[in-house]
């Protein structure tokens, strides 16, 4: 039977994203350069397999293609899929969901999920999804939002509460909890690393040029989102 309540909603995560991507373009993501550090974390090595959840317009893919790993992507929104497919040819990107992915089980090495995982309906299967489709020894690198940070509660106050995208967040803890009862071990959590590279690169004026692969320290308190590395509970 269809439940035709979850059905709307997802229609309306898909209608905001495909509206999201058609106004906005490559201004609603960030630069290429920004998502090498996920790369540079998982240690990606030529001739692995990596799979993008969530891949909007495949910056991610397009980061990847200097470590010569062999490129999937997923996305939820036909115009993301439509564009990534002309920004990234090389890669295999499909048109789908990622609580159904279409691969079949121990398919990557490496699995990514930028942003989105707080967005889909059913944070629990799509974690069963991306850890079924990863083999014994993939790496897992997942970027979500901090719930305590003053932007995301003033964003959650009435009258500024907007559910757009079905935009989530939790605290380090409660992210921490539902990975790790999900099958992932933690092995380090950093905050967002491009809101402190593009801060390196201020403070400086510019004259210093910032290694936006190189992790920055930080406090996880402060940050707006938090990077985990994962691998699968043995």
């Amino acid at each position: 039977m269809v439940n035709t309540g979850a059905a709307a909603r997802q229609k309306a995560i898909v209608d905001w994203f495909n509206a999201a991507y058609a106004q906005k373009g490559d201004r609603y993501l960030r630069p290429t350069r920004a998502y090498t550090i996920y790369l540079e974390l998982l240690q990606a090595q030529p001739g692995q397999r990596l799979l993008d959840v969530a891949c909007g317009l495949g910056r991610l893919l397009e980061a990847a293609r200097p470590y010569g790993v062999k490129m999937f992507g997923i996305d939820i929104s036909n115009v993301a899929v439509a564009a990534a497919r002309q920004n990234v040819a090389e890669a295999t990107i499909e048109h789908g969901n990622a609580e159904q992915l279409p691969y079949a089980d121990a398919s990557f090495d490496l699995v990514t999920c930028i942003g989105s995982l707080e967005r889909v309906l059913n944070t629990e299967t799509a974690l069963a999804e991306m850890r079924r489709v990863g083999n014994a020894n993939a790496r897992f690198c997942i970027l979500v939002r901090n719930s305590q940070t003053f932007s995301w509660k003033l964003k959650s106050m009435p009258p500024f509460a907007r559910n757009k995208g079905n935009a989530g967040a939790n605290t380090l803890e409660g992210w921490t909890q539902l990975l790790e009862s999900n099958g992932f071990a933690v092995q380090s959590v950093l905050p967002d690393q491009y809101p402190l590279h593009v801060r390196a690169q201020w403070k400086s004026l510019f004259l210093r040029p910032v290694d936006f692969n190189r992790p920055i320290a930080a406090r996880l308190d402060r940050a707006n989102e938090f990077l985990f590395l994962l691998e699968k509970d043995r």
